[in-house]
């Protein structure tokens, strides 16, 4: 159930700077009410995945699993595609000229694809405020993203964490 929830938030602040794009748009179209209505409700994707990881990382959360790191790279440098799906309405001049026909889907088809793959955990709003996601490998040699407060630059290290969900492992310590 946890895994789900937090697949869901991880997926909700990863589709949330779409929101602030349209928030954007309607801001400068003098599109109040869409303008409010968009930019609160991303702020509120934001906060509450920002909640629901900070009470993960609580004494109360559940049992952390140590975890060996035998490689480490960044994970968040190669995802320009989805930064596209951010700057898209940008890219109409006027907020009543938007296709909502074809924006609603797209947004619709991305957050399916993000929650059922393993790219939910993309989200740069979760960089500004100072979590890292971090590709690794363990002695099995299966890969997993870690995700992270602290910044890692080797491998070889043991981390306590939880996993989020499949080849998803968060740091709890």
């Amino acid at each position: 159930m946890f895994n789900s929830f937090a697949r869901l938030a991880l997926t909700a602040t990863a589709i949330a700077p779409v929101g602030f794009t349209y928030s954007f748009v309607a801001l400068f179209n003098n599109a109040w009410a869409t303008f409010f209505w968009l930019a609160g409700g991303s702020t509120a994707l934001v906060f509450i995945c920002l909640a629901i990881l900070q009470s993960t990382r609580s004494t109360r959360a559940p049992a952390a699993e140590k975890h060996i790191i035998t490689t480490v790279e960044p994970a968040d440098r190669e995802n320009m595609a989805i930064m596209l799906l951010y700057l898209m309405p940008l890219f109409t001049a006027d907020f009543e000229t938007l296709n909502w026909v074809m924006w609603i889907p797209t947004i619709i088809i991305f957050a399916f694809i993000a929650v059922t793959s393993h790219s939910y955990f993309f989200n740069p709003l979760l960089g500004a405020f100072k979590w890292h996601f971090y590709r690794v490998g363990t002695p099995q040699n299966v890969t997993s993203i870690l995700i992270t407060k602290r910044t890692i630059r080797q491998g070889n290290i043991t981390i306590r964490g939880i996993e989020l969900g499949t080849y998803v492992i968060f740091e709890t310590e």
